[in-house]
């Protein structure tokens, strides 16, 4: 992250002792400030956060107030670099429950692999565990690959608004470089020569980077994010920087909205928007996104794919846009499984610059038998009928009985397809919490991580200016009070310690698509992973497991179960619109 220069240091003194003076309610006669908020505004103030003190209390606070405003002027006139990290941390494991060092155990899948392919559409909505032995064994050549996706971008992308920038020439020095190093017999493993594609938070030297934002349109980084880094060395080819919500929110950027292969009527969620749904139209071999509340299991459900959210902290956020400096993640968004089992072990570790990173072993063997594992399942929320209505099965002000019906026997299939499977699915309730009180932390970090374009005005030029849009939003987290945010943290903190608890009786949890262990989960930051398992309404609908923090290999495990007891994976939207 940012060193601070010993010119920044010196900018920084003055206002700290201000407000270190404001904090102890000293001041000299020289210092005194003028009463810039009178005795009603503070009144006003302080009603609106529903707090009541006394008018001698009030009185007492008001030179200290007036003194506070002095500070934070100086505050704002300090340019603070956009990648530079706030002076804490947030770690998801509990004192003394990180995993220890040692060398993961990744086993790769033994099964036939093509030896062949029909045609280029064929090859489009392969997985990577398919497309891997195809170029090692050089039927086809990561050169070829490589332009057969760019075609593919190019033709359906405009449509679909789910690319920012190609990056043409640069995929093609690393796909001949791949070729090059293949026929020489340097094989980096089951990514090399693999196209990709990266959501537009992800730094990319000399390479645009947009964020999805009117104010970012023409920001080229100076150097590459890790998780970009990382899969350039494991052989990735990068073709194109896909298309995000702006700031991360939504499927809205500053060209219009993503939009949903199955469904052109329909945004493709967010805000890995253009990630899932380039993934979903086979137009790239996999890709990598961010979450922070739902940004890759959402996006990943209404485009069909399967999408892991891995443990905060096991993929380093160096280089990549913050949102939440405590709640985002990074993780692939695949057309199978052990696709984004291979994505995960590229890109996991310590880099140096991420210090909520750590050298956690990232353990993936496809053949564990499920027998073996502690498998909880809601019963009650797959069976849920009441308040599901219509669009697409995603909710609705109607209540639809039929599809609340077809809704529990999907689901009911699912559930018996892992049973079949091998799982020991034993019935359980996804724990009560306070989650939902402390997800204004997101707000809170957000507006600080964009307060100079909002305080410059600069947000008013982000396409989505509603009320729940990321504009609203900013200007209304300036009324957080700081000790609410410490309060709420302290509130996740309590969080952490019900869900270790509870997870301790689990290897995983199986759920429906949302609800609050989703909201509970990014706050404590396990791993889940959402994979398609059936339609309703002619719209993907999916399945979700959870697992314990930092051991990603089981969810993944019982998602792969799952996938190769159905064929929901192999399906693919028809590419008939264009």
């Amino acid at each position: 992250m940012s060193r601070i220069t010993r010119r920044t240091l010196l900018e920084l003194t003055p206002t700290i002792a201000t407000l270190i003076v404001a904090e102890a309610g000293i001041a000299s006669a020289q210092e005194q400030p003028s009463q810039r908020v009178s005795k009603d505004q503070l009144k006003h103030a302080l009603d609106i956060l529903g707090l009541e003190f006394t008018e001698e209390q009030r009185s007492m606070m008001l030179p200290g107030v007036n003194r506070a405003l002095t500070g934070y002027e100086g505050l704002r006139k300090i340019s603070i670099p956009l990648d530079t990290e706030p002076a804490f941390h947030f770690r998801p494991a509990l004192p003394g429950k990180e995993p220890k060092p040692r060398a993961s155990k990744f086993v790769p899948t033994h099964v036939a692999r093509l030896t062949s392919f029909k045609d280029a559409d064929e090859l489009a909505f392969l997985s990577v565990t398919a497309l891997g032995p195809l170029v090692r064994a050089k039927k086809i050549s990561s050169t070829d690959l490589t332009k057969m996706y760019l075609a593919r971008l190019k033709k359906y992308g405009p449509k679909l608004l789910c690319v920012v920038t190609l990056t043409e020439d640069l995929a093609l020095e690393q796909a001949a470089q791949a070729d090059k190093e293949i026929r020489a017999g340097k094989y980096r493993g089951p990514l090399h020569g693999i196209p990709y594609g990266a959501k537009d938070l992800f730094n990319t030297k000399g390479i645009l980077t947009t964020w999805g934002a009117e104010p970012y349109k023409e920001q080229v980084p100076t150097y590459t994010c890790t998780a970009v880094e990382r899969l350039t060395n494991a052989g990735a080819v990068l073709v194109a920087k896909l298309s995000m919500g702006a700031l991360a929110q939504g499927d809205v950027w500053f060209a219009g909205t993503t939009k949903n292969p199955w469904n052109l009527e329909q945004g493709s969620s967010g805000s890995s928007a253009g990630s899932a749904s380039a993934t979903a139209a086979g137009l790239i071999g996999f890709s990598i996104g961010t979450e922070t509340l739902g940004s890759i299991v959402s996006p990943s459900t209404r485009c069909g794919v399967t999408g892991l959210r891995p443990t905060y902290g096991r993929v380093s956020r160096y280089g990549a846009m913050g949102l939440s400096w405590t709640m985002d993640k990074i993780g692939p968004i695949c057309r199978s499984v052990e696709d984004c089992a291979l994505v995960l072990n590229a890109m996991h570790g310590p880099d140096g610059h991420d210090v909520t990173t750590i050298d956690a072993p990232f353990d993936w063997n496809p053949g564990m038998p499920l027998a073996n594992m502690k498998i909880g399942y809601a019963k009650a929320d797959f069976e849920r009928s009441q308040g599901f209505g219509g669009g697409g099965g995603r909710g609705g002000n109607q209540p639809n009985p039929q599809l609340a019906e077809d809704r529990k026997k999907m689901y009911a299939d699912a559930l018996e397809a892992l049973r079949k499977a091998g799982a020991n699915l034993e019935e359980m309730e996804v724990p009560r919490t306070d989650a939902q009180t402390a997800v204004f932390l997101l707000q809170a970090e957000a507006a600080a991580a964009f307060d100079d374009i909002t305080r410059d005005g600069r947000v008013t030029t982000l396409r989505g200016q509603g009320a729940n849009d990321w504009p609203n939003s900013f200007r209304s987290s300036r009324v957080i009070p700081a000790v609410e945010y410490i309060r709420a943290q302290r509130v996740r903190t309590l969080l952490q310690q019900q869900m270790d608890e509870f997870m301790q009786k689990w290897d995983v949890l199986v759920t429906p698509f949302g609800g609050p262990l989703l909201t509970a989960t990014n706050l404590t930051g396990h791993p889940q992973v959402v994979v398609p398992c059936g339609f309703l309404n002619n719209a993907p609908q999916s399945i979700l497991f959870t697992g314990r923090l930092y051991e990603e290999g089981a969810p993944l495990r019982v998602a792969h179960a799952f996938e190769q007891a159905t064929e929901w994976h192999t399906m693919h939207p028809k590419m008939d619109w264009v």
